[in-house]
């Protein structure tokens, strides 16, 4: 068994000794910002570093302090979102970002709990806050961390199980050193995201490599233990480019589902093996008491979110009459394809819009 001791007394010093020279030039580990870095660790989440950086640069320009975010609608900081998915993430931040301006005068709190009680900020968010912006002796625990302080310390038990989610946040607040919080569990980040990776750890350059309970046993390939996942389900999707006097309809999703708050275009799941056509005109009829006409087959996208994957299957349609009755989405609007990009689709619509936008005159009028 490793000896949790030596552990707790070499790996700090190892470790930040190594993360002073071995450290990635990340534009979030240049400011102090207690709001930038709150974004960048938002962003963050299940969302690679290289996929993040464009996003982070291109979200400050935009909104350069959290006043600026708290003040902007929610749909143009769900348009700077699209493509980096988990828009959830958002909506907590926009929210989030307006409590601290009304309820903490417009400063991010130094206080745990204060930070909980924000929307969309957990136990490690507000680590990360606490520890990266104030140097406050906060743990956190993501992915990697629990990687290398599995392997570390030899623990095969399931990581998302109860006790051991306890002594995970016990061990990674006790090897906090004091004073250097900032520093350690930016070091512990890094060490998982280049070193002890997933897959081919690179044990060779690990500063505490001689410590490692999973290297001496063999067994760094199979720890974390990991659940096994079944196959991802899959949904055929009928979806309707409505046109009416050379604009297109579309609808915005509820808050309080998946991708909630962006727009789309109507439509929804196949059922059983009926017709994409009669899916199409069905689904329109369910969610905004209209009847289409189905022209023609537009396009056939495929995208796969976390939990499952899903086929599209746009067709071009016509409504010549009638006003949208929503009863399954917050809003609804005929704009012009030219105008699709001042809103907020999710990433398998934008793939529609692409094949839109190369033939859009089929029942309107080309922009001008």
């Amino acid at each position: 068994m490793a000896d949790e001791n030596v552990l707790l007394r070499e790996l700090p010093r190892r470790l930040l000794a190594w993360y002073a020279g071995a450290k990635r030039d990340l534009p979030w580990r240049r400011t102090r910002s207690a709001y930038r870095i709150w974004l960048a660790e938002v962003m963050l989440q299940q969302t690679r570093v290289d996929t993040v950086i464009p996003y982070y640069r291109r979200f400050l320009r935009r909104f350069p302090s959290l006043k600026s975010l708290a003040e902007a609608p929610l749909d143009e900081v769900l348009r700077l979102w699209v493509g980096l998915g988990y828009y959830g993430r958002a909506r907590g931040l926009h929210a989030a970002a307006r409590q601290v301006r009304e309820r903490h005068g417009g400063r991010v709190p130094r206080q745990m709990d204060a930070l909980l009680a924000l929307p969309g900020v957990g136990r490690y968010t507000a680590g990360a806050i606490l520890s990266i912006a104030f140097n406050l002796p906060a743990p956190v625990l993501d992915g990697n961390v629990v990687r290398i302080l599995c392997r570390l310390f030899g623990i095969e038990s399931d990581p998302k199980a109860g006790d051991t989610r306890k002594r995970l946040w016990s061990l990674a607040e006790a090897l906090i050193p004091e004073g250097e919080a900032r520093d350690f569990n930016q070091a512990m980040m890094e060490l998982g995201a280049v070193v002890c990776r997933p897959t081919l750890p690179r044990c060779s350059l690990c500063p505490a490599a001689d410590l490692c309970e999973a290297r001496r046993c063999g067994t760094r390939h199979k720890l974390p233990l990991r659940r096994r996942r079944g196959p991802l389900p899959h949904y055929d999707v009928g979806v309707g480019i409505v046109w009416r006097r050379g604009k297109v309809l579309i609808t915005k999703r509820p808050a309080d589902v998946m991708l909630g708050g962006l727009w789309e275009f109507p439509g929804g799941k196949r059922e059983g093996d009926e017709p994409l056509e009669h899916t199409v005109r069905r689904e329109i009829r369910e969610e905004l008491d209209l009847e289409v006409r189905v022209q023609s087959h537009l396009a056939t996208c495929k995208h796969a979110y976390s939990h499952f994957r899903v086929t599209l299957h746009a067709f071009h349609c016509t409504c010549p009459r009638g006003r949208p009755k929503p009863r399954e989405c917050d809003a609804w609007r005929w704009v012009r394809v030219d105008e699709l990009a001042r809103y907020a689709f999710p990433a398998g619509s934008v793939k529609i819009i692409r094949e839109l936008e190369k033939a859009p005159g089929l029942f309107g009028p080309r922009p001008g």
